[in-house]
């Protein structure tokens, strides 16, 4: 399949909806689902006809019989959330990209190109007069440059030789200066090695030396030339040689015994030593034979055929095989010099051949160098590869007369290598054609199959290697067939699916010389390659950020603009080039400038604004139109000019609601981007143009956007926004100073008032204290701000108790700044509700569920000059089967407590102060003793976990190091450096693990739907003491492991094996807990669980590995509400999760029900309470995906379709008394109308919301005193806890089954004050947690001992 098919199936696959995943039984109305009426920004994974759901509150019977029967599926779903790639690693940690994402140094790169400028052939032949130490066998080889010089007189053989050996040099390198010197003297080679150096400058020089009419060097390195009258041979001594030719050079000896030239320059040189020199780098030798040995003199070979195959491979190889080939009887040898074409002509024999021959010897170098070492002589000097690819077939022809050529650097044997064969068929094909080529020249060319065999054998490999198995051979072999116009996109398409192999394919590739040949396609129009091309591009600049300035240099970006803005290519291949061209701005102006040029502006806003919304075959694209904008305005001014010129804003604007949130987190960073920071000195030419007015209103258009999404449920997206902030905190610093000062100046100027935990501080020695300081960045002026006085804190008791250090403040306060907005030019207002609002953001983020949000919330709160002093009660460290969670770290994380700050009460004292005169003192509540104090100053907020660029006062004290850095794009851009073609094979695995799982559930649902429970055991199978000091707020039983989870009022969660008896892990939800956690849910129960802790004060984080010690991972963490009722001191947060929808329901003190899709991460609606009382209990049916449940404060009772465009369909008020509702639940089974509802004064209510109002049973399970109420999803079962030491258990009918007084000790102690309670989800089994930090696992009477 073609790589383009590839891509297009993949991609297809990629982009099937969500629902795709949901496997639920047709013919149940009730579990499948529909949004065909409401709101359609509702997540619909369950269908239901508008019949069902106008009947289902009706008095008909007809819907309850098809309940009834309905499959018991419905209690199995199949969504899963929270399993995108954002999700895997520890949320706490910045999302930086894979460790095989962009690399900034890559290895594959030559250091310099070299050439060869000058080339010196010296023949020292003294033809008719053989040297004293040789004797000759007759008949003797006598061909020199192949020419016979016995065929004409000496002197014109001698010439005709020289100028024969320099046109086949020439063919290697016809740029290069040729010299040749025959039979000189010593004075005359040094006159061409003086002149050739100075030719060639720093360029190479090859020195070629011919000593067939010579001795055979001697011992100590010398070579012989002659005197002027030829009467004595005179030595040339190798450490002239070098110093008149110095560095680089490559010399060729083909002489006798050429290994002890060799060998003299290893010891001049010190070869053998660590310590070489660095001129003995750049000194390459070619040999002909070995010390001991003498050149071939057999008439079969030419005499200098070491110099033949140096130069002329081709025709020295076919001789050579023709010799040995069956075809020698049929075919004349001297056909071989009438083979038709030109070498470089790829398209007649002769090309074919030398083609195929560069082929097959890089590829043998390929495999058997180094990479460093095939880079340096096959891709460094282009005449230096031609001799070491000739170098291959000389080292095969002579030591097949045994003679072993020498090279240094040192290479390995090669000549058996099996590649040969390949060669010797091509050459057998060659030969066969070679008659009826030279009868008939017009005869039609048939290439050789060589090509096509190759690649198939890639294709062979690509189906079964892998980064574990050996290399493909043949990667040289496809780099060269890319040079071909019909094998170009096979090979293309083969190249594509090596390199989605991985980060190692990619450098591979590389690394054997792919990329000057991809760059030259850039400049190709064939439609049918731009997929792939991009393709191809998008694999290679995942690894390599540095090619984008070789794309800018030729040209490239325009290529891929044009892609981009191309509709007939499908959306994820156009996010590819968006991400290259995103590649080729990132950091680089001269990239930005071109494309900004080229108009890539208008081009992707476009295409944004042709993008249609919640198009999930889109969201790739859209993600990275945003993030290449972006970095197109990155620090450019220019280019944000003409965005706010282009409304891009307004374009960008519509992303912030997308479904997806990499889309949301990409549009944020591009409005960030748009954002002016205000480092310029001056104005450009198009910022005059430009109006103030206009940037004013667009900036202020930007915050706002910013301002919707800074509650997002992604930590990806409230992060991005984060550094927007602190992008405008820079330019607006000034005014969100006054913001600040304003906003909290009608607040008392006393400490102790607005701390109310402090006014306990000699009771309680481990009480929270807080207090915030606001100081200047830069002070350069000293005028005086009225509002500098009216908020500074100058009688507080604490400051004159030494709690409150430094100086008074002076009048000149830090209002003022002489670099107002880090801009020369007087920055306009926006209205003021702007800047306070961007203030409340800024203190909502450093409160955020996320640590590392918070820890980049705390950065912005610095750029405007608030500092905060936070003091924590210490934890105790090293619990048993805990990890160490409180760290040293003076930024541990902000109070959540009401005791800090209250966000909408505005209850937060500011001291704007100056920078203490004095060194504070060390002890500032002697006795003090558990109470550590972390102090939050602008130099400490370089932490580990910040994810931040330099530390805020960085050794260059630039303010660009004050910023955080955004992180959407370098953790975007690891997605392309995964494989895109093809997905990891573990589905086959988990699809077993759920199937088990699914077997289990299935069988136990079927167990208790038909059959009835008599009693509950009063003796508990398990008790644990989980040392709470608070005692248990919540606790859950795992479904399918033997494993409860409980957690107390400091929010510190501990998992316990009931059955084994031992704490496998415990951990800190966060470091500043509020008031507990409300509730432990099980997020994808039937695969790999999540555990979902939701805290009292409206947050959520979801953990992973949570039954794992020490390895518990911050999956996601937000904010499930915001806000509260006016007067509501708390916000009492309560939630649900129903896995059917992946919907997670949140109210408390609010008057709405916020809805989250989990999937999306996004609050898709807030339903209105409709009641003047918070919420105190939730439930989401299991059955039907619609619906919810809530209770109030006042004992009323609502259900919600959560489809409606009218979401209330009914209020009843079940209990009596003004009580809250305590416990809140559906009924076991498959009828999704009956719930169960528990109020604090101790009353059980059966309700059946369709047929009555009113209850038709009811429970006086306890007086006055009912906390906890608990109902099995699928046993007819319910439990119900009270403060007087009591749990008791009924069935549906109201039946006691049990009553659990005491523990089973000996003395017979009571059970403490019931604080939790909770059925395990498929057996009958109870977990209860008390205020005295115990926790009892029940079960029923029929169960055997465990």
């Amino acid at each position: 399949m073609a790589l383009g098919d590839l891509m297009v199936s993949r991609f297809s696959q990629s982009s099937v909806s969500l629902a795709s995943n949901h496997r639920y039984n047709e013919d149940d109305d009730d579990c499948v689902s529909s949004s065909a009426h409401g709101d359609s920004s509702v997540p619909s994974r369950t269908k239901d006809s508008e019949a069902t759901t106008s009947s289902i509150y009706g008095n008909g019977t007809e819907e309850r019989d098809a309940t009834a029967t309905a499959t018991s599926m419905a209690y199995l779903p199949q969504t899963i959330v929270l399993r995108e790639v954002r999700h895997n690693a520890s949320e706490a940690s910045a999302p930086l990209g894979t460790s095989d994402g962009i690399a900034l140094a890559p290895k594959w790169r030559l250091k310099e190109r070299m050439k060869t400028g000058c080339v010196a052939l010296v023949l020292c032949l003294n033809i008719t007069v053989d040297p004293p130490d040789v004797i000759k066998i007759s008949p003797c080889a006598r061909i020199e440059a192949w020419i016979d010089p016995f065929s004409m007189a000496p002197p014109k053989a001698l010439e005709a030789i020289g100028k024969n050996l320099s046109t086949q040099y020439e063919r290697w390198q016809p740029r290069a200066r040729y010299k040749v010197q025959l039979d000189p003297t010593l004075d005359e080679v040094r006159k061409l090695c003086l002149t050739c150096r100075k030719y060639a400058k720093t360029e190479r020089v090859l020195f070629h030396y011919n000593g067939h009419g010579v001795p055979k060097p001697t011992a100590n390195g010398e070579i012989w030339v002659f005197n002027k009258h030829y009467t004595q041979y005179i030595p040339l001594p190798i450490s002239e040689l070098d110093s008149w030719l110095k560095t680089p050079s490559i010399y060729v000896f083909d002489c006798s015994a050429a290994r002890m030239i060799l060998n003299a320059f290893a010891e001049l040189h010190d070869w053998g030593s660590s310590g070489s020199s660095g001129s003995s780098r750049d000194c390459i030798l070619l040999a002909a034979c070995d010390v001991h040995e003498t050149l071939p003199q057999s008439v079969e070979f030419p005499a200098d055929v070491f110099t033949a195959c140096l130069t002329t491979p081709i025709k020295m190889a076919l001789k050579w095989f023709c010799r040995r080939s069956l075809l020698k009887e049929i075919i004349d040898e001297s056909l071989i010099d009438m083979i038709p074409g030109r070498q470089n002509d790829r398209k007649t024999l002769l090309g074919e051949l030398n083609w195929i021959f560069t082929a097959v010897t890089d590829t043998i170098a390929w495999n058997v160098l180094p990479h460093e070492l095939f880079q340096r002589l096959f891709r460094q000097d282009l005449l230096v590869a031609s001799l070491f690819r000739n170098f291959l077939l000389a080292e095969r022809i002579m030591r097949s007369a045994n003679c072993n050529p020498i090279s240094h650097p040192m290479l390995p044997p090669t000549h058996q290598h099996h590649m040969w064969d390949a060669w010797d068929m091509a050459a057998e094909i060659c030969l066969s054609r070679l008659p009826q080529l030279v009868r008939d020249p017009n005869t039609e060319f048939e290439p050789s199959p060589f090509f096509t065999d190759q690649l198939t054998a890639f294709e062979v490999w690509l189906d079964h290697g892998s980064e574990l198995k050996k290399p493909p051979e043949q990667l040289p072999i496809v780099l060269q067939v890319l040079l071909s116009q019909c094998h170009r996109y096979r090979a293309l398409v083969l190249l594509g699916r090596f390199l989605d192999m991985g980060s190692w394919a990619v450098d591979q590739a590389l690394s054997v010389g792919i990329f000057p040949y991809v760059l030259k396609l850039l400049q190709t129009t064939t439609n049918e390659l731009r997929q792939i091309l991009v393709f191809i591009w998008t694999k290679i600049l995942a690894l390599d950020k540095s090619c984008q300035i070789d794309l800018v240099k030729d040209g490239g970006h325009t290529y891929f603009i044009r892609f981009l803005d191309s509709l007939d290519a499908i959306p994820d291949q156009r996010a590819m080039a968006a991400f290259v061209l995103s590649v080729i701005l990132d950091g680089h102006r001269r990239g930005q400038e071109a494309c900004l040029e080229a108009n890539l502006i208008g081009v992707c806003l476009g295409h944004l604004e042709l993008s249609r919304p919640n198009d999930s075959q889109q969201e790739k694209f859209l993600q990275w139109l945003c993030l290449c904008l972006g970095k197109l305005w990155e620090d450019f001014t220019e280019a944000q000019i003409m965005g706010r010129e282009a409304n891009a804003f307004k374009k960008l604007a519509p992303l912030l609601s997308e479904p997806q949130p990499e889309v949301r987190a990409a549009a944020v960073f591009a409005l960030g981007t748009l954002l002016d920071i205000g480092f310029g000195s001056s104005k450009s030419s198009l910022e005059d143009e430009f109006d103030d007015d206009e940037k004013i209103r667009a900036e202020e258009a930007i915050i706002k956007n910013l301002l919707d999404v800074v509650s997002d449920g992604s930590p990806l997206v409230r992060s991005e926004v984060a550094v927007a902030l602190a992008r405008f905190a820079f330019g607006h610093k000034k005014h969100l100073k006054l913001a600040a000062a304003s906003y909290w100046k009608p607040q008392s100027s006393s400490l102790l008032t607005s701390l109310p935990s402090i006014a306990k501080l000699h009771e309680a020695g481990n009480a929270t204290i807080v207090s915030l300081h606001m100081s200047p960045l830069t002070r350069a002026s000293t005028e005086s701000q009225p509002v500098a006085r009216e908020a500074r804190i100058s009688s507080s008791p604490l400051s004159s108790s030494g709690l409150m250090h430094g100086s008074p403040l002076s009048d000149d306060g830090i209002m003022h700044d002489s670099v107002s907005n880090g801009a020369v030019h007087q920055q306009r207002l926006f209205d003021n509700a702007v800047y306070s609002q961007c203030v409340r953001s800024m203190f909502a983020l450093a409160k955020d569920p996320s640590p590392r949000i918070a820890s980049l919330g705390r950065r912005v709160l610095s750029i405007i000059g608030i500092e905060q002093v936070v003091a924590k009660p210490s934890k105790t460290i090293g619990r048993l089967g805990e990890a160490a969670t409180t760290s040293n770290t003076p930024l541990a994380g902000l109070s959540r407590s009401s005791s800090w700050f209250d966000m909408h009460a505005g209850n937060m004292p500011l001291s704007f102060r100056t920078p203490p005169v004095s060194p504070p003192r060390t002890n500032y509540l002697p006795g003090l003793r558990r109470v550590c104090s972390l102090e939050f100053r602008p130099h400490l907020t370089g932490s580990p976990d910040s994810g931040l660029a330099d530390s805020f006062l960085g050794a260059s004290g630039s303010e660009r190091s004050l910023l955080p850095l955004s992180t959407i794009y370098n953790w975007s851009c690891g997605h392309f450096s995964k494989p895109l073609l093809s997905e990891a094979d573990d589905s086959q695995e988990i699809d077993t693990k759920r199937e088990e799982k699914e077997k289990f559930a299935l069988e136990h649902i079927a167990k208790w739907q038909h059959s009835s429970i008599s009693k509950l055991n009063n003796n508990p199978i398990a008790n644990w003491d989980t040392r709470f000091e608070t005692g248990t707020k919540t606790a859950l039983l795992h479904p399918f492991t033997p494993i409860v989870v409980a957690a107390d009022e400091n929010e510190r969660i501990r998992v316990w094996n009931y059955e084994e008896g031992t704490l496998l892990n415990g951990f800190d939800n966060h470091d500043f807990p509020d008031k507990g956690i409300s509730k432990l849910c099980l997020v994808n129960e039937l695969d790999d669980s999540l555990l979902l802790v939701a805290s009292c004060d409206g947050s959520v984080r979801i953990w992973k590995n949570y039954a794992t010690k020490g390895k518990q991972k911050l999956v996601t963490g937000f904010s499930s509400i915001q806000g509260h009722k006016p007067g509501a001191r708390d916000l009492n947060a309560v939630v649900d999760w129903q896995q059917q929808s992946g919907c997670l329901y949140a109210s408390g003190e609010v008057s709405t029900v916020s809805l989250w899709d989990l999937e999306k991460e996004q609050l898709v609606r807030s339903i209105p309470s409709e009641s003047e009382c918070g919420v105190t209990a939730l439930s989401a049916s299991q059955v039907h995906g619609s619906q919810l449940v809530a209770g109030f404060a006042d004992g009323s009772l609502r259900l919600y379709d959560v489809r409606s465009p009218e979401p209330l369909v009914l209020a009843t008020r079940p209990h009596q008394k003004v009580e809250r509702v305590v416990g809140l639940s559906f009924q076991p089974g498959l009828d999704p109308s009956k719930v169960v509802s528990a109020s604090q004064a101790g009353d059980i209510q059966f309700l059946d919301l369709r047929t009555s109002r009113d209850t038709y049973l009811t429970i006086d399970a306890h007086r006055g005193s009912l906390t906890a109420l608990a109902v099995h999803r699928h046993a007819p079962i319910i439990a119900s806890g009270s403060a007087k030491q009591l749990i008791k258990v009924f069935s549906l009918e109201g039946e006691q089954l049990g009553r659990i007084l005491y523990y089973p000790s000996f003395m017979g102690q009571k059970i403490g004050s019931v604080s939790c309670l909770a059925f395990h989800p498929y057996q009958v089994l109870l977990a209860a947690g008390a205020v005295d930090s115990l926790v009892s696992v029940y079960t029923h009477d029929n169960s055997p001992a465990r």
